[in-house]
């Protein structure tokens, strides 16, 4: 699916709401609030993938990786606030306190065991949540981040104070040449008043994030990039070695840095692989 089809899963509410789950499992479950989507249940799974979306995004942009995940791994993918079904809550722009509620609304299922994984801006934050995770005693399969620098890499720009062209020039280059994202926002103000807000503090939790020096991970670590990603080299993403004591792979896959959907297949193979 190219941009068009992303975006148009940013602002699918109803969509995102049919598969909403509002549930509190009792022990050997997910605890889940108001953070988390079961893309596609699969309640015999030996396994479970918790997602974070890029920035901008919406728990639906990991539906076709729970399709081919599924049934031998459950994903749950995080819904940030001030989007779909969540657009009246206020947006948080700290990474780090958004990965605190996240991990303090889910309970890891006992039996089942648990990997994080994030792209782009929830790389970070799943980042984040792993070390939440594993100080709590909860053990990981593997963090995976995608299309992200390290954490102690401190983002240049401040394009969350600029203007609404210079923030749709960063979304055109992050688009790739396919990408029609940009003139679709052009040409529909009213649908560019509904997406950039969140984009916009999306920006801002991502230039104003600082790595805080504490105990990283030590579950594994795989990294992945699409080899035209313009935000994020094979340097860079080398650098997430430095941040687990256990082991680092990296990744690479043709595309820009929404290589993901055009990779579904080979990426769950990836991820299942961890659970072997």
């Amino acid at each position: 699916m190219g941009s068009a089809g992303r975006l148009v899963r940013v602002i699918d509410t109803r969509r995102a709401t049919v598969n909403t789950v509002h549930r509190h499992f009792d022990s050997g479950e997910w605890s889940v609030k108001m953070w988390i989507r079961c893309l596609q249940a699969s309640p015999n799974a030996s396994g479970v993938l918790l997602c974070f979306p890029h920035g901008g995004g919406t728990a639906g942009a990991y539906r076709k990786l729970a399709q081919a995940l599924f049934p031998r791994i459950e994903l749950l993918a995080v819904q940030y606030p001030g989007r779909q079904d969540r657009l009246g809550d206020e947006m948080m722009s700290d990474i780090g306190a958004i990965a605190e509620q996240v991990v303090r609304e889910s309970t890891p299922p006992a039996g089942r065991r648990l990997a994080v994984f994030g792209h782009s801006m929830g790389a970070t934050v799943a980042f984040e949540a792993a070390r939440r995770f594993e100080q709590r005693g909860h053990a990981l399969v593997a963090l995976f981040v995608s299309g992200r620098t390290a954490p102690s890499v401190v983002q240049p720009t401040m394009l969350h104070l600029a203007g609404d062209q210079a923030l749709l020039g960063d979304m055109r280059r992050l688009g790739g040449a396919d990408s029609n994202v940009v003139q679709m926002l052009i040409e529909n103000p009213d649908l560019a008043e509904m997406v950039l807000p969140s984009v916009r503090n999306d920006y801002k939790a991502v230039e104003t994030y600082r790595y805080k020096s504490g105990p990283d991970v030590s579950c594994p670590i795989v990294a992945l990039r699409g080899d035209a990603d313009p935000s994020v080299t094979e340097t860079d993403i080398r650098l997430w070695s430095e941040f687990t004591t256990g082991s680092f792979d990296t990744r690479e896959f043709s595309g820009s840095h929404f290589y993901i959907d055009d990779h579904v297949d080979e990426i769950a193979s990836l991820v299942g692989s961890r659970f072997d």
